[in-house]
């Protein structure tokens, strides 16, 4: 039983250290290792099977508006970088360079794509000449590289994974209508699978992607009150095709300039995970994303029938469409107790010689440590039951939290005081000028996270001046 204990001892509490708490985590559950490469990690077995999940349901969505995957290079020339000046000077301080090729040096030096925008550009502008080659709904799935000076495990790191659609379009309109939809398309991802409520809005012109015309986001709030945004989609407007001279014949067979739009999601969506969902005792994963959804262990498993019975348990539960596994190993049940709770299975499932004499299994949620005692007959419908209940509270306290953690201000000071006091999102009315947000950044070392759809109108001058205010914006410290 010490053994037990130390597994959850040598995780530090949040509310003593979040940020020690967050990497005692994800290294605990072995979900990552450190590399010889400061600043990029090895994604383990445990944390790819999350990445996996992530992949293959928001793969399903995206086929299903009609995008088709492509892989495009991992090098850019820098000629072709350079010619969209503004993406360009977004990215200069983070991207890694190619000098040499072997003992040779380059006769141009090489990027290693911090995002492919460019690559994109130069394969529609070979590809895109008539309005019957329209509209393009391309995604990749792959790793890009930024030379981050301040790294943390899936949050922030030098090389990471994720998905980038880019999209070419006929016309303004249809470019802003997938922008939108594939925004709707990540919200909607968020809270039914990963249980992580958002907000859906606008970035302001200073937080908007490099070259874009607009960018939309979802901003979701962490345990400590921190935000992290999400998922973000851009519309480039028409920017980009005149940088690359991407032009189409339209019906009059006059020559216009397509309309474009790009959106991503990276594997920091299993920080927010953690530090959503995340105890004291390691992980706790909604049953939707979880690689294993429940978790056998048999009890006193060398007396006669215990394992057998075990076996015909994880059978009928696959049977079921529920991800399961056995735990078999000579531990102790209560090693394998704490194990399986660092590790955010949704559910164990405790079955020995006295339960299989009463025909029945006591199944306990991750989440409350609720333990319900099910009949052997219907465990797999009681279980998948308890999934579902399981995923749908994860989501409500986890909107609860964030709706508890919302602050309003309608005056400077008590807007400072709140977010030097209260950590969360704060709500406030602004001007729309750049020098507001400065301030704000400058004092407070907060930013302008979204302007929401949802607008409200808390007052009716910019909380920082004090002039008439445009939009209502949600404010927050940010990972």
């Amino acid at each position: 039983m010490a053994k037990d204990k130390k597994l959850v001892k040598e995780i530090t509490s949040m509310e003593e250290d979040f940020a020690q708490w967050y990497t005692d985590v994800v290294k605990k559950a072995e979900l990552i290792d450190y590399t010889s490469v400061k600043g990029c990690m090895v994604i383990k077995p445990a944390g790819y099977a999350i990445w996996e999940n992530i992949q293959h349901e928001l793969d399903r969505r995206f086929k299903e508006t009609g995008v088709e995957n492509v892989y495009l290079p991992m090098f850019i020339p820098e000629s072709l970088l350079q010619k969209e000046k503004d993406h360009v000077e977004g990215f200069a301080p983070e991207v890694a360079w190619v000098t040499h090729g072997g003992l040779e040096p380059l006769q141009e030096r090489l990027c290693v794509r911090p995002t492919s925008e460019t690559l994109f550009c130069d394969l529609y502008s070979k590809e895109i000449h008539s309005h019957r080659d329209l509209p393009k709904v391309y995604n990749q799935w792959c790793s890009v590289v930024r030379w981050e000076k301040t790294t943390r495990p899936f949050l922030r790191s030098r090389e990471f994974l994720w998905q980038e659609g880019h999209t070419a379009h006929a016309t303004a309109e249809e470019a802003e209508e997938r922008t939108i939809q594939m925004l709707n398309l990540y919200a909607d991802f968020c809270e039914e699978v990963l249980a992580i409520p958002v907000i859906k809005g606008k970035k302001t012109e200073k937080e908007k992607f490099a070259g874009a015309e607009a960018t939309y986001t979802i901003e979701s709030l962490m345990h400590d009150g921190k935000a992290l945004q999400s998922g973000t989609s851009h519309n480039f407007g028409d920017g980009f095709a005149k940088a690359f001279d991407i032009q189409y014949t339209d019906k009059e067979n006059k020559l216009q300039y397509v309309h474009q739009t790009s959106w991503g999601m990276t594997t920091r969506m299993i920080g927010a995970l953690i530090m959503v969902h995340g105890d004291n005792s390691g992980l706790v994963l909604p049953p939707r994303i979880a690689p294993v959804q429940a978790v056998i262990i048999p009890i006193q498993q060398r007396k006669e029938g215990v394992l057998e019975t075990a076996e015909k348990l994880e059978a009928q539960l696959k049977a079921a469409g529920i991800r399961v596994k056995t735990d078999k190993t000579d531990k102790s049940p209560g090693f394998k107790f704490a194990e399986q709770e660092m590790r955010g299975i949704p559910v164990r499932i405790e079955c020995g010689p006295k339960d299989i004499e009463a025909n029945q299994a006591v199944v306990v949620r991750r989440d409350t440590r609720e333990k319900t005692i099910v009949s052997l007959d219907e465990l797999d419908k009681k279980v998948q039951e308890i999934l579902d209940i399981m995923q749908k509270e994860m989501l409500e306290r986890a909107r609860a939290h964030r709706d508890a953690h919302t602050y309003v201000a309608t005056d400077y000071e008590s807007f400072k005081k709140t977010i030097n006091e209260k950590p969360g999102f704060v709500k406030a009315m602004w001007c729309g000028c750049r020098e507001c947000e400065d301030k704000v950044k400058e004092d407070v070392q907060a930013t302008a996270r979204c302007i929401p759809f949802a607008q409200e109108n808390l007052s009716d001058k910019c909380v920082v001046c004090g002039k008439p205010a445009k939009k209502m914006v949600y404010w927050g410290r940010a990972y």
